[in-house]
């Protein structure tokens, strides 16, 4: 099981995929590649598209496995990614 400080990782590397994606014009991404790129096992992957979903941050389609499918931004996860993007702008200035 992953620490406290893994799970935010994990939280923030979804995010961060997914909003590069559709910077790219990728409205979503299969959650295999999502796997693959970020590294990380499907037990925790799923961990991290659940509570993400549960805040309503991004949506999922999930497998009968239970592991993510589809996994997509929903405009308010856009509008925190786009926020953090602000603020760091703003910080390096």
């Amino acid at each position: 099981m992953a620490t406290l400080t893994e799970r935010k990782r994990y939280r923030e590397a979804v995010l961060h995929a997914l909003y590069t994606a559709v910077a790219d014009n990728r409205t979503e991404l299969p959650g295999e590649g999502l796997r693959a790129q970020l590294g990380m096992p499907d037990a925790d992957l799923a961990a991290a598209c659940g509570y993400l979903a549960d805040e309503g941050l991004v949506t999922v389609e999930w497998t009968s496995h239970g592991t993510p499918a589809t996994v997509a931004l929903t405009h308010e996860g856009l509008r925190r990614m786009e926020a953090e993007e602000e603020q760091g702008q703003a910080e390096r200035g």
